[in-house]
């Protein structure tokens, strides 16, 4: 780079992580090469930076102006954590930062500002009257934006100004394996930024004393976490690992090297043979440029992750480890499939001297027009940025009229048997019932069992190759569907027995399952490695294959011993299940699968000495309060009991699914969910009373009367902490009125003219459910006398227990009690009087009343603290409409705190329109489009199952397949 006029550039590093921080170096270098002054302002330690640059022109100054991400551990971001730390570290103290920063900006003359990617450091800049520039291949505004999903409407202020930051920055220069970052201008794109080699490859391995016949695995996870115990059988022979951040007094294997906290990464990356580490920019980078195979293990919650390993992908360079293997030492497979790669990234990597060449143009006033990118590039990332907005409430992402994530759906088309033709298979039992998403799914299986894998390998996912080896495709394979539903009335008045009407809706689930001996059948390799090791006695395995888990960045796949679920001769309890798939974050999802399992053992005492194949597929979607999980569940539970040849009711399973969400997921819901997927039929509500679980019959819906299903964008758990303490404040409640009751009754007995009035209060002293409280006891005999909260610690110390097995009261914790008891005691009646006026004769007044009972259950919700301003502006808007319109009432579903709104009305043109325009209002007032659930669909129990085979031999060579990768697989 020619010399020219010194200019003072100001450089800005984000908190997270060292990655940002060495690459920062590579930039900052040919700045001060070129004879210019920097001030980096970072939190990094010095020697990152004086390591590589000696100069009297580079200064340091330790602040810290941003946190990044959280991590409450090596592999697993706090997304919690993440927002609440930005709020402390640059939300809340923003005025004076800004004033300081402006100060200092203007105290050292800055020509330019750049930040990697501080952005605060951004409207500084500009308050400063200075211009600014960012170098990353991510912006927080995207990180984040799935955090603010996760914590709710909390925190979401964060992301907009975060992006109003950004926005007073000039332009982005953007590395490879880039995010989405509408929020910049103009972008130019630079190669990587990799930081140069000091030493050869020879000299490195000297200074280790490590000779050329020895394999080095660097093992790279930024800093070990307290609990990971590494041996010496976790390496093949012949290999040494290299460990990076082991503390001090930490004791290593004699074939492990501790290696010092100052060394220099790159030069020992390039001597090595593999590494194995977690993603992040700086890892991948110099892995790609130096060409070195790269075991991944997948990062939980970090967004960036799914763009840096595409690209590693892409260039042949990496393998995915599941976090079990990695923590077990089941680490051979892994590095044989590794070094076996021909990792293949021939782009530059002088990115950081094309970037201070940039740099030095920008702040001599140059403009960089050659590198402006056309509108569509920030249509496009603003796109993608919108689904991971799409749980804020406001407006906050302007998504363009033609790019709509969820249309009205058309009506329902149910296939003849004629259009429904299936040529990859025989249907050697069941029916599809017209069921087009069924036919759709046997088409998918029958496109996986014709995958030929050396000339597909590269166009699939990974999910469809790990599902295209699952099986073998000659043998019997079993499919179940089972469908979401949407809660019409009844609600989380379940777990307190009440009447609650449920709809299964047109969205469902699919479950394949094949069992073969052990000794047919097909595994993926690293599981291979793991269990059959002794060949004589081939060992029972799960293994699990869900479709769409990419998406989401959860693992695609899962695998594990039958025998895991055993402790001797007797199943493992259900805590111990709990924990064993609570492990692994992003393969947590398996024990909605695999819990099938362990609650047959448990409940039934059925034993299981096969190997079980299973794929899942499912449309409906999570977080939605539309019951994904009771969808999963049942469909899996249903194909295994199929495949078993088991004979249990549809009642029955719906009961041993709650159990595995209650027991194993470890979710406190009632049974209505799995009750109403399992049991339910199409275009009825089935009626059942929570006691625990008597199913009444189902109820014909009127022909003029039809319900809708309207998604608020607000993620909804039931697993989240306003659902489980709503639940526990209602126990509270019922125990305060049973010991009332008891007390009222000793006071009567005491007197003569009382003893014949105890009958009633008996019965409340022995409450079992709180539905069968009536409203008018209720109100004179208790309503005035619960409080509004208690604290865990006061109920704990007066009552004891709550008498509710499912949930855990937290002494610190303030519980309300007065409105979520007497949410069920009125909605029990607001059900029964539904249930009722559905079958009165059709009139606007039959209309109004049902519409007024629903509205009545959504302000209770709020009452309970279960409400949310997606949907409660869902319901005004529905109100709106009535004014002129055929929709008569609205109320949030299931769990609530977001999730879906079931809206009724009129079965009509007219309806439909409204609640289209419905649709477009709520985007015009927050930036989401919402998805709307319409139609319905058969349960579990009214499908069956069936039983499928290939017409013909597949395809696909397996023996050939059956040596192919584990990165495929995982």
């Amino acid at each position: 780079m020619a010399t020219t006029a010194p200019l003072v550039f100001a450089y800005y590093v984000t908190g997270h992580g060292f990655g940002h921080a060495t690459r920062v170096v590579e930039v900052t270098r040919h700045l001060i090469d070129a004879g210019h002054v920097v001030h980096v302002v970072t939190a990094a330690p010095d020697f990152v930076f004086t390591t590589e640059i000696q100069s009297p022109n580079l200064f340091l100054r330790r602040v810290l102006l941003d946190c990044g991400a959280v991590q409450s551990d090596a592999l697993t971001v706090d997304r919690l954590a993440s927002l609440e730390k930005y709020s402390q570290t640059a939300v809340i103290p923003r005025e004076s930062i800004l004033a300081s920063e402006v100060e200092w900006l203007k105290s050292i003359k800055a020509d330019l500002v750049v930040s990697d990617v501080v952005p605060i450091a951004c409207r500084a800049a500009a308050d400063a009257g200075i211009r600014s520039v960012c170098i990353t291949n991510f912006s927080w505004d995207f990180i984040y934006a799935d955090y603010v999903m996760a914590a709710g409407h909390h925190h979401r202020s964060i992301i907009l100004q975060i992006a109003e930051d950004y926005s007073h920055c000039e332009f982005l220069i953007r590395l490879p394996g880039f995010c989405p970052m509408p929020a910049f201008r103009d972008v130019v794109d630079i190669p990587l930024v990799v930081r140069r080699l000091h030493k050869s490859r020879e000299e490195v391995r000297k200074e280790l004393g490590v000779g050329d016949d020895v394999k080095l695995l660097i093992f790279n996870f930024g800093g070990q976490p307290a609990g990971w115990k590494l041996k010496e059988e976790y390496l093949p022979t012949g290999w040494r690992c290299l460990v990076c951040g082991a503390s001090d007094d930490q004791e290593l294997p004699p074939n492990f090297i501790k290696l010092s906290k100052d060394a220099y990464t790159p030069d020992v990356i390039a001597a090595s043979d593999c590494m194995l580490g977690k993603i992040g920019y700086g890892t991948s980078s110099e892995a790609m440029a130096y060409k070195l195979p790269f075991i991944f293990v997948r990062r939980d919650y970090f967004n960036e992750e799914p763009f840096l390993r595409n690209i590693i992908e892409h260039y042949k360079g990496g393998v995915e480890m599941i976090r079990r293997d990695l923590l077990s030492g089941c680490w051979q497979p892994y590095i044989d499939h590794a070094v076996s790669l021909k990792p293949c990234y021939n782009g530059d990597i002088n990115g950081g001297e094309v970037a201070a060449s940039i740099l030095q143009d920008t702040a001599h006033g140059n403009v960089h027009t050659k590198y402006k990118p056309c509108g569509a590039r920030r249509l496009r990332d603003a796109i993608v940025l919108g689904y991971q907005l799409r749980g804020i409430s406001e407006r906050q992402a302007n998504v363009p009229d033609w790019y709509v994530h969820a249309p009205l759906p058309s009506q329902e088309h149910e296939l003849s048997k004629e259009e429904i033709h299936i040529p990859d298979f025989e249907v050697l039992h069941g029916d599809l019932q017209g069921l087009s998403d069924t036919a759709s799914f046997l088409k998918a299986l029958g496109e996986l069992s014709a995958i030929d894998f050396e000339r597909d390998n590269k166009d699939q996912l990974r999910e469809r190759l790990a599902a295209a080896r699952l099986f073998n495709w000659e043998e019997e394979i079993f499919v179940a569907r089972a469908p979401g539903r949407l809660d019409v009335m009844g609600g989380i008045a379940d777990y307190s027995g009440s009447l609650v009407l449920q709809m299964p809706i047109k969205e469902a689930c699919h479950a394949a399952v094949q069992k073969n001996h052990p000794s047919k059948q097909k595994l993926w390799k690293h599981a291979q490695a793991r269990h059959h090791s002794d060949r004589d006695k081939p060992t029972p395995i799960l293994e699990i294959v869900s479709f769409g888990a990419d998406l989401s960045n959860r693992g695609p796949t899962f695998d594990m011993d039958i025998s895991d679920f055993m402790d001797g001769e007797q199943p493992i309890s259900y805590e111990a299940a709990r924990k064993y798939f609570s492990r692994d974050t992003s393969q947590r999802w398996a024990a909605y699968v695999a819990g099938a399992i362990s609650v047959l053992m448990t409940e039934l005492g059925v034993r299981f000495e096969d190997s079980i194949s299973i794929v899942i597929s499912s449309a409906v979607p999570e977080g939605k309060g539309v019951s994904s999980s009771a969808a999963v569940e049942v469909a899996s539970m249903t194909a295994i009991i199929a495949a078993y040849g088991l004979k249990i009711a549809p009642r029955d399973i719906a009961l041993l699914c709650q159990k595995v969400e209650n027991h194993i997921v470890g979710a406190p819901c009632g049974v209505m969910d799995q009750m109403a997927s399992a049991c339910g039929e199409k275009n009825k509500l089935l009626a059942m009373l929570c006691q625990p679980a008597e199913v009444l019959g189902l109820v014909d819906i009127p022909s003029h009367i039809k319900f809708w299903g309207i998604d608020s964008g607000l993620r909804h758990s039931v697993g989240g902490s306003d659902y489980g303490s709503v639940r526990i404040g209602t126990f509270m409640g019922r125990k305060m009125m049973k010991s009332m009751a008891s007390s009222k009754v000793d006071e009567y007995n005491s007197d003569e003219t009382g003893r014949n009035s105890t009958e009633l209060l008996e019965a409340e002293a022995s409450l079992a459910y709180l539905c069968n409280l009536p409203p008018h006891r209720y109100e004179g005999g208790y309503a005035n006398k619960l409080p509004e909260r208690i604290t865990g610690e006061e109920f704990l110390t007066k009552y004891g227990s709550h008498d509710d097995p499912v949930t855990v009261i937290n002494r610190d914790m303030s519980y309300a009690v007065k409105a979520p008891t007497a949410h069920p005691v009125y909605e029990n009646s607001r059900v029964k009087a539904f249930k009722s006026l559905l079958t009165a004769a059709a009139s606007d007044e039959q209309l109004s009343a049902l519409g007024e009972l629903m509205y009545q259950c959504h302000y209770s919700y709020s009452a309970c603290g279960l409400g949310s301003v997606g949907t409660d502006k869902l319901v005004e808007l529905v109100q709106m409409m009535r004014l002129a319109g055929t929709l008569y009432g609205a109320k949030i579903t299931g769990g609530g705190s977001g999730g879906t709104v079931c809206v009724m009305g009129e079965k009509s043109v007219r309806s439909s329109e409204q609640i289209r325009e419905i649709q477009q209002r709520y985007k015009n007032a927050t930036g989401f489009m919402p998805y709307v659930f319409e139609g319905s669909s058969p349960g579990a129990g009214k499908f069956g199952y069936l039983k499928i085979r290939r017409r013909s031999s597949p395809k696909s060579d397996f023996a050939a397949a059956s040596s192919l990768t584990a990165s495929a697989e995982h």
